[in-house]
């Protein structure tokens, strides 16, 4: 049974930093996509990041990132603990969403969000002063 926890979410003032978790387990394929995703209260949810494994490694290159998060957040897998984190700098007002982490087969459109089976349960963060 595939599971994936996000935590990490939580209240940063304007330029400040969070990091996000994902928990993945029970995912036993050697080709798959892991996402992020958010979505803001009345918006529809859009990707955020992705990153892609094959054999076991990360594929260069494969990362993608949206426009609006390109240069402050950044994605990355640890492979002893089987997590895939969100590290994300100059938080923005506009950053406040329901982040959510997202995984399945590999996909030519990494961040759309119809491309994924496998959802988490969401981790909310507000950038607030």
């Amino acid at each position: 049974q595939v599971q994936l926890v996000e935590s990490g979410g939580g209240l940063a003032h304007p330029g400040g930093s969070l990091r996000l978790s994902c928990a993945v387990s029970g995912f036993a394929l050697d080709y798959y996509v892991i996402g992020w995703f958010r979505q803001a209260p009345g918006k529809e949810r859009e990707g955020v990041s992705s990153l892609s494994v094959v054999d076991g490694s990360v594929v260069d290159g494969a990362t993608k990132y949206a426009d609006s998060v390109k240069g402050r957040f950044t994605i990355s897998r640890d492979d002893v603990k089987n997590t895939v984190s969100l590290q994300m700098n100059s938080l923005k007002p506009e950053d406040t969403a329901v982040y959510y982490c997202a995984a399945d087969l590999l996909s030519l459109v990494p961040l759309d969000p119809k491309q994924y089976e496998y959802w988490g349960q969401g981790t909310q963060v507000t950038v607030s002063s």
